[in-house]
């Protein structure tokens, strides 16, 4: 089925809307330009058009993004880079985005839980609650290295 385009002034009040009501990155906005229907030879002119009007910023996106990726999941500097780079942010917004999760919050909470997981695994084997709770650290992206002295003191 034909779908119709929008207009170029269509487009930008919807995404205005659209980067209005969350932080976006610049993928997504790219997305949601192909979803809607836009020409590909408007994009960049709407895209730079949100950026001079404040409603794209890679980096408060960036910085959102990883604040709440740790405060309201406790994802791992790991899985918060990856999802960063899945979203095609630039290294340097990753960085500065990295920066504003604190470390010593960040190894009590590791610590935190490693201890959780170790103890509600009761029933198996010493080594097999260790291993389970690594690989539970590592799936929410925590840094091995940190896992590994984290749960070092199961011994």
């Amino acid at each position: 089925m034909y779908k119709k385009s929008l207009t170029k002034e269509q487009a930008l009040q919807k995404l205005k809307h659209y980067c209005a009501y969350q932080e976006r990155a610049h993928s997504e906005v790219k997305e949601k330009l192909y979803d809607l229907g836009v020409w590909k030879k408007d994009h960049d002119e709407i895209i730079s058009t949100l950026i001079e009007e404040n409603y794209l910023n890679e980096e408060r996106f960036a910085i959102a993004f990883a604040g709440g990726k740790w405060r309201v999941k406790r994802w791992g500097r790991v899985k918060i880079k990856y999802e960063l780079k899945q979203k095609q942010v630039s290294d340097y917004c990753i960085k500065k985005a990295m920066k504003q999760i604190d470390e010593d919050e960040y190894m009590t909470v590791l610590q935190k839980m490693a201890d959780e997981r170790y103890a509600s695994l009761k029933s198996d084997q010493y080594m097999v609650r260790k291993k389970k709770t690594m690989d539970f650290l590592v799936a929410r992206g925590f840094e091995t290295d940190l896992i590994r002295k984290a749960v070092e003191k199961f011994s």
